[in-house]
């Protein structure tokens, strides 16, 4: 299993000396580049979410190819 934890900068040390000690633990920095993706994904999920649900408007793809 893999999960994406968020923690204070001054923290991160404490936590990954933490993790690290425990031999069921690998532990796995993201690279600013790689976080930021995460979070664009995840957003662009949620926003294709709320287009199925009918809760926003989908824009058309040619519209977003013009603009490109």
């Amino acid at each position: 299993m893999r999960f994406v934890v968020e923690v204070k900068e001054s923290k991160a040390e404490m936590l990954m000396a933490l993790l690290n000690d425990l031999p069921y633990v690998k532990t796995k920095p993201l690279t600013p580049y790689k976080a930021k993706v995460l979070e664009d994904i995840k957003e662009s999920v949620e926003e294709l979410n709320l287009v199925l649900a009918g809760k926003l408007e989908a824009r058309d793809a040619d519209e977003l190819l013009n603009e490109l």
